[in-house]
């Protein structure tokens, strides 16, 4: 058992990851994961969120590089809808919508919120992306 209190480079990671397979594969074997002894259960909570630390970590990372433009064409594209669809949605013109995405406006908050609601944009994300 690795005794770790945060996984810090995709080493870990990956270690941590073939143990969460064996308790997968150890509690698929015994009918379910109800079938797991109480430490067992434990340490696979454990390394469970560890794991998700480090790929929260890694996905914020990864999104400070992503522009605000590219956040929201992003999640347009998942919608399947474009910036006019967009501009209804936020009760705005597509003008305003086209120039904050193009970087020639500064987003506002309520803009901002708006996305975040409508959208479903974490808003941590959208404010780190500005």
């Amino acid at each position: 058992m690795i005794m770790l209190d945060k996984i810090r480079n995709q080493e870990q990671y990956e270690a941590i990851m073939k143990m969460i397979e064996k308790y997968i594969q150890k509690a698929t074997k015994a009918g379910g994961f109800h079938s797991l002894d109480k430490h067992d259960e434990k340490e696979l909570h454990r390394l469970t969120l560890l794991a998700n630390d480090f790929e929260k970590k890694l996905i914020r990372q990864s999104s400070l590089h992503l522009s605000l433009n590219g956040i929201v064409q992003h999640r347009l594209d998942e919608m399947k809808i474009n910036q006019t669809t967009l501009a209804k949605l936020l009760n705005t013109t597509g003008s305003k919508i086209s120039k904050i995405l193009s970087g020639k406006q500064e987003p506002d908050v309520y803009f901002l919120k708006a996305i975040h609601e409508k959208l479903g944009i974490d808003g941590n994300l959208l404010l780190e992306a500005i």
